[in-house]
């Protein structure tokens, strides 16, 4: 039976920020510096682009906005053990403002997590088959966040979660639910920490479908430590450049370690 914690984790578990840095200033006001590194397969635990209200640790983006670095996976700041957050990755958008867990950081703490399309994968007969969903027009997004400082080791880590809401008929064809996606005029009332939960529970749908596409991509994304473009590649030209079946991973298995640990000359 799944615990408590556990029927919460019901988005995908990876997603991407893949965009160049003059599209990331232009979309989010990032500076130039520092560079944000292009990543295809975000994993829970690790660290993700965030913004919210600016704390001093953070890189300014405005007198009020600041970036910061956030571990996916939310730990309550009640947890005895930090290894909860792996299994909080995500928060419902119906019950954010009353499960323990989340409660006090949708009122207080808010951020959004800085994407450009995220990973499910639909369960079909011969196993679990990878898309890829992302804008239609190719700019970035911002899911809805909530974060939290734990405090009960001699570092304190800040993690965050994701909210989501039930799938648009596009994304439901692969799984029920999707993230947030907090648009550009709504990003300053869901950062405003006076905001009231009526103003804020209506941000808390999912987009059109009409904005975002399905794309398949090859199961060379399973893997988390797998953080290359291959990743997105549509998995029709996955086959017509590597061939289908084992073949075909070997043969891209291959030319990524020989990009990764080039041969040495001499």
């Amino acid at each position: 039976m799944a615990t408590r914690y556990e029927k919460d984790k019901v988005m995908c578990g990876r997603f991407t920020l893949r965009s160049s840095m003059p599209v990331l200033m232009a979309e989010f006001g990032l500076p130039e510096s520092p560079v944000v590194k292009p990543r295809y397969n975000i994993a829970p635990t690790q660290a993700v682009a965030t913004l919210r209200l600016a704390l001093p640790q953070d890189m300014p983006i405005s007198d009020e906005v600041g970036l910061a670095w956030l571990r996916w996976g939310l730990i309550p700041g009640w947890a005895d053990d930090p290894r909860i957050g792996s299994r909080m990755i995500n928060a419902r958008g119906e019950t954010v403002h009353e499960k323990p867990a989340f409660r006090k950081a949708f009122r207080e703490r808010r951020c959004v997590v800085l994407a450009d399309g995220y990973y499910e994968w639909r369960n079909d007969p011969s196993g679990k088959t990878p898309f890829w969903i992302t804008r239609r027009d190719g700019r970035p997004m911002s899911f809805a966040g909530i974060w939290e400082r734990w405090k009960k080791s001699e570092t304190p880590i800040e993690s965050c979660a994701i909210i989501t809401p039930d799938a648009t008929a596009l994304p439901a064809e692969v799984q029920d639910r999707m993230p947030v996606i907090i648009e550009p005029e709504d990003r300053s009332l869901w950062l405003n920490p006076a905001a009231t939960q009526e103003r804020l529970r209506p941000l808390l749908k999912p987009c059109g479908d009409d904005e975002l596409r399905l794309i398949r991509v090859s199961k060379h994304v399973n893997r988390p430590d797998h953080e290359d473009p291959s990743c997105i590649e549509p998995v029709a030209e996955c086959w017509k450049r590597w061939g289908s079946g084992r073949a075909g991973v070997r043969a891209m298995k291959a030319s990524h370690a020989e990009s990764r640990y080039p041969a040495r000359s001499g």
